[in-house]
C-alpha cells in the first residue's frame, strides 16, 4: 500500500473515548464523505463514497458505538440530524456544525475524518505534501480554519472544480499526523526526515570538501605554472633567499597545502607567510608575462 493508505489504515483504528468526540469525526464522514440520495417515494439512502474502505468501515464503527444501534437507514438519517442544534438537516454542500468542534479534541477528531474522507500524502521519501481535496469551498475553509487552529501553517488553492487544502512543510505534516492520532506514520516520516537531513549534510561537506580540494589544485597548478616561468625567464637562483626556497619547495611538493608547505621552509613558516612569498613569486611572473 501507498504511504498515504497506511496513514488511514492507521486513522480507521484511532477512537475517541468521548460521544462527543465521535460526533465530532462522524461530522466529518457524513458531510465530506457521505451521499443522501432518493431511492424512491419517502426512501433516502446515505451512501458513504471513498477511493478505500476505510472510511466506510470507520463510518460504521461510529455509529454503533456513538447511538450503540445496528446501522440501518432510518438510524443513519437520524445520525445526520443529531448534527445539527435545531434538529434540521444540514446540506451536505454546507460546513459541519461548528459548534461539534469547539473543542480541541473534537477537532483533532474532526480532522481524522476528514482526512480518511478527502486526504492523501505524498510518498516522503520522495517529497513532503499532504492536501484534502474538498468539493465546495466552504468545506475547505472549516478544514483549513481547523488545521490552523493547532497552529499549523495550511494554504486552499483551486484546482479543476476542486478546493484543495494543503500543506507541504515537513515539520508541519508531522504536526498534522500527530493531531490526527496517526503516531507510527508520524515516527516513520520522522526517521525519513532524520535520515534525508543526515544525507543532505554529508552530500553538503562532500561538495564543500570536493570545492575546496578543486580550489587548492587549481591555485597549486597556477603557482606551479609562475614559477616554471621565474625559472625559464629569470633563473630561481637569482631570487631572494626565502623566495627561491618558497618555490623550491613548491615544486617538490605540488600537491601540499600551505600550511604543508610552511612546516617544510627552514626555519617554518605559517600558513599566512607561505601564502605571502607565494603571492610574490605570482606578482613576478605577471610582470614576465606582461
Amino acid at each position: 500500500m501507498s504511504f498515504s493508505s497506511d496513514v488511514k489504515e492507521e486513522l480507521e483504528k484511532v477512537v475517541s473515548g468521548p460521544r462527543h468526540c465521535q460526533l465530532a469525526e462522524l461530522a466529518a464522514i457524513i458531510h465530506l464523505g457521505c451521499k443522501v440520495e432518493r431511492g424512491g417515494p419517502g426512501l433516502e439512502n446515505a451512501v458513504i463514497f471513498s477511493e478505500n474502505p476505510f472510511a466506510a468501515r470507520k463510518y460504521f464503527t461510529l455509529l454503533e458505538k456513538t447511538f450503540i444501534i445496528n446501522v440501518n437507514v432510518v438510524k443513519i438519517l437520524q445520525a445526520v440530524k443529531i448534527l445539527d442544534e435545531n434538529g434540521a438537516v444540514h446540506r451536505l454542500s454546507e460546513e459541519a456544525n461548528p459548534i461539534l468542534i469547539k473543542n480541541s479534541c473534537c477537532r483533532r477528531a474532526f480532522l481524522r475524518g476528514a482526512f480518511l474522507c478527502l486526504g492523501s500524502m505524498s510518498d516522503p521519501r520522495k517529497g513532503y505534501h499532504l492536501e484534502f481535496v474538498c468539493e465546495y469551498e466552504v468545506q475547505a475553509l472549516q478544514i483549513r480554519q481547523a488545521v490552523c487552529s493547532f497552529e499549523i501553517e495550511a494554504k486552499i488553492v483551486r484546482r479543476k472544480k476542486y478546493y484543495v487544502v494543503y500543506l507541504k512543510e515537513g515539520a508541519g505534516i508531522v504536526d498534522l499526523l500527530n493531531v490526527m492520532g496517526a503516531h507510527q506514520s508520524l515516527m516513520l516520516l520522522e526517521n525519513l526526515r532524520v535520515e534525508k537531513e543526515v544525507r543532505n549534510s554529508i552530500n553538503r561537506q562532500v561538495n564543500c570538501e570536493a570545492a575546496n580540494i578543486t580550489k587548492t589544485v587549481n591555485a597549486a597548478n597556477k603557482q606551479i605554472e609562475d614559477i616554471l616561468l621565474l625559472q625559464k625567464h629569470y633563473g630561481l637562483s637569482n631570487l631572494p633567499d626565502a623566495l627561491r626556497q618558497m618555490a623550491e619547495i613548491r615544486l617538490e611538493h605540488p600537491e601540499s597545502s600551505l600550511l604543508e608547505l610552511g612546516g617544510y621552509l627552514n626555519p617554518p613558516v605559517g600558513k599566512s607567510g607561505v601564502n605571502h612569498r607565494l603571492r610574490k613569486l605570482s606578482e613576478m611572473a605577471e610582470k614576465i608575462k606582461g
